[in-house]
């Protein structure tokens, strides 16, 4: 999918911190920036302002997938690009890519799969409706599978 696939992103700078012995992002770390970006796309949706301190539906990651397709070096400028491509009863499906700043050089593909549970160690749950709406306005298409 090509990115403009993607109408949302954030960019982000990699750190020393985040570089393996190769001087490239160790393979850990992709999914951390997909949690930035999935972070920073939910603010993006309106989620915070609905529900501010974090007092919203939860979710949990119960699936995370990488694809590695060129390094990531020390002090590059990333975008994170995020999309939600899917809700089901439960779960929301998010898609992401990794490019260069402002380029469309993929590096890494990802996918994540969150589901809504009634507490942090419930069982899971329906995805509220007016939290699916938001989704589908932002991304400006239903979502519902």
């Amino acid at each position: 999918m090509p990115r403009s696939d993607f109408k949302f992103h954030v960019s982000k700078r990699v750190r020393y911190a985040e570089i393996d012995a190769q001087a490239v992002v160790f393979n850990s770390r992709y999914l951390e920036y997909f949690d930035i970006g999935v972070t920073e796309y939910w603010r993006g949706v309106g989620v915070y302002d609905r529900w501010p301190g974090h007092t919203g539906p939860e979710f949990h990651v119960a699936r995370a997938e990488v694809d590695y397709k060129r390094p990531i070096l020390l002090d590059e400028e990333i975008d994170i690009c995020v999309r939600c491509s899917r809700v089901g009863r439960s779960s929301m499906t998010f898609l992401f890519e990794l490019h260069g700043k402002g380029q469309d050089d993929l590096r890494a593909t990802g996918l994540e799969v969150s589901v809504h549970v009634e507490e942090a160690r419930g069982a899971t749950a329906p995805v509220p409706e007016e939290f699916l709406e938001l989704f589908e306005a932002f991304e400006g298409k239903s979502l519902r599978s």
